[in-house]
């Protein structure tokens, strides 16, 4: 749940927080974490990536999205917050001794259960199993897209495909976007959607909370000069009406940048509808 401060000064007007409620309020699993390295955006210290860098310093911590420890039952010790993603994460232990990370389904408790397997098993929340066990209608995450790759898609918060249909191999899945594409059937996928479901209503309230979450600040085209943007220049604000284009030319906001002939085009059925 997102609560949103009073307004008791400019900093705090419109300012909101996370509920971390019920989640572990100590360290991570050192075993399971690792140093992130922070390149603040830069290359050779040139700026490679504009409005990113000086983000607040924080461990990594080691998620396996591909849960390939077959048919053993693990429990969930703890739900922990994680830095570096939306979604809540969960530690669990397996019955034979193996701890891992794993991203939290919406309705995962501590002490619960969860399994991972080849074959078909029980459609609840957390569990794990190829897309041709489950059933049609059903809301999965953490899709992988090659067999055994680990989890590519819908890994964020809140987030949730539905499956739609089976045909020649492959499984017809709706993902987020409003895009149904097709994926092998012997991939795997997590039952349930993810947790964190309100972290867009998060208002992040003042420029200081951005730059500890590594976000520098933009300036608009329009207030440049013609020399450092395709829209600067001109006597006060003359810059709306043109055609929106990125500091070195090129076309912007609308523009479709996949590629025509990508090989994986064929797999989707229906195409993601503009915003």
């Amino acid at each position: 749940m997102t609560t949103f401060y009073k307004p008791t000064s400019a900093g705090r007007r419109n300012m909101g927080k996370q509920d971390f409620a019920g989640l572990h309020d100590g360290r991570p699993l050192k075993s399971l974490t690792r140093i992130r390295t922070y390149a603040a955006a830069r290359s050779h210290g040139k700026i490679s990536v504009r409005h990113k860098g000086g983000a607040v310093k924080r461990l990594y911590r080691t998620v396996d999205f591909r849960q390939r420890d077959f048919d053993v039952e693990a429990r969930v010790v703890r739900l922990e917050y994680d830095p570096n993603r939306s979604a809540r994460i969960a530690l669990i232990h397996y019955v034979n001794g193996m701890k891992a990370y794993i991203l939290a389904p919406r309705t995962l408790q501590v002490d619960d259960t969860v399994m991972s397997s080849a074959k078909r098993i029980a459609l609840k929340p957390g569990n794990r199993m190829p897309l041709k066990y489950i059933h049609i209608g059903t809301d999965v995450f953490n899709i992988e897209m090659k067999p055994g790759k680990g989890g590519q898609m819908v890994r964020g918060a809140g987030g949730s495909a539905q499956v739609m249909a089976r045909e020649g191999g492959f499984v017809h899945v709706k993902l987020p976007s409003g895009e149904v594409r097709m994926i092998p059937e012997d991939a795997a996928a997590s039952v349930g959607s993810l947790s964190n479901p309100e972290h867009g209503y998060l208002r992040i309230g003042k420029a200081g909370r951005s730059r500890h979450m590594g976000i520098r600040p933009g300036v608009r085209g329009v207030a440049m000069v013609p020399a450092d943007h395709p829209h600067g220049g001109g006597e006060g604000r003359t810059g709306e009406g043109r055609i929106p284009k990125t500091p070195w030319g090129k076309p912007a906001r609308g523009v479709k940048t996949r590629k025509r002939h990508k090989k994986s085009n064929m797999y989707i059925v229906k195409r993601r509808k503009d915003k």
